[in-house]
Order: structure tokens, then C-alpha cells, then sequence
């Protein structure tokens, strides 16, 4: 027995806002294409033909997406200001933020995603020449 009358009413707002939700997302395109979304589900061995769900798997992942990007620009002008304030005779005039690995790197970890890349080393100084402009 429910004693509590708001209760029901309570769900039956949050079921109605939900299925109002799952509407609205027939009528928009995320930035995330669908079949990009189908794919790699179905890659990962999830099949689903509901394109609702498709669609707010992608409003999912372009969210956290958008965060990364967020929190990894955070990290880039905090990076950078702690550069100028060691080279104050220097002003920069560039003003241009330069996005590294370990900004993004350090972005992912916050959210569980530890990324660890390859260090690249030049091999020869020719490397990353047109290999027709190469003389050798």
C-alpha cells in the first residue's frame, strides 16, 4: 500500500518528462553521426534498433567529449601561465594556446582514462621530408 500520494504522482512526472525526452531526441542530429554510434556498439557486440537510444548514446558521448576538451584547455592556460610568469622579461605576444598530449592526458585522468602514448624520436635529421625531396 502506498500511504504517500506524492509519491506516485512524483513518477508519473519523471516517467512523463522521460518519455517526453526520448521523443525529442527522434528530431535531433547530434554532432555524432549515427552510424558512427551503430558502429561501434555493434563493434562491442550491442545490438539496438531503437534509434532513440542510439541518439542519446551519442548526446552521451559528445557531452563527455565536450568536458575532456574543457577541462584539457583548463589545464593548457594553467600550463601556460605558469610559463610566462617564469619568463616575465619575455612578454609574450603570441597569445595562442597550444593544446599538448599531456593536457589531454591529464584531462583523461581525471575521468578514469589513463592515455599513454609513444615518445617520438627523429631518427635522422631528414625525417618528416618529402621522401622525393630526400637526397641521399
Amino acid at each position: 500500500m502506498n500511504h504517500n500520494p506524492q509519491s506516485s504522482d512524483g513518477k508519473h512526472d519523471d516517467d512523463s518528462a522521460l518519455s517526453d525526452f526520448l521523443a525529442s531526441l527522434m528530431d535531433y542530429a547530434p554532432t555524432i553521426p549515427d552510424e558512427l554510434v551503430e558502429h561501434y556498439l555493434a563493434k562491442s557486440g550491442f545490438q539496438c534498433p531503437d534509434v532513440r537510444l542510439i541518439r542519446l548514446i551519442a548526446v552521451a558521448t559528445q557531452k563527455f567529449v565536450a568536458e575532456v576538451a574543457s577541462d584539457a584547455l583548463q589545464h593548457c592556460k594553467a600550463r601556460q601561465a605558469a610559463v610566462v610568469k617564469d619568463k616575465r622579461e619575455k612578454q609574450q605576444k603570441d597569445k595562442r594556446l597550444i593544446l599538448t598530449m599531456d593536457d589531454l592526458s591529464k584531462s583523461l585522468r581525471e575521468y578514469g582514462v589513463n592515455v599513454k602514448h609513444q615518445e617520438y624520436f627523429a631518427d635522422s635529421p631528414s625525417t618528416g621530408i618529402d621522401p622525393a625531396s630526400r637526397e641521399e
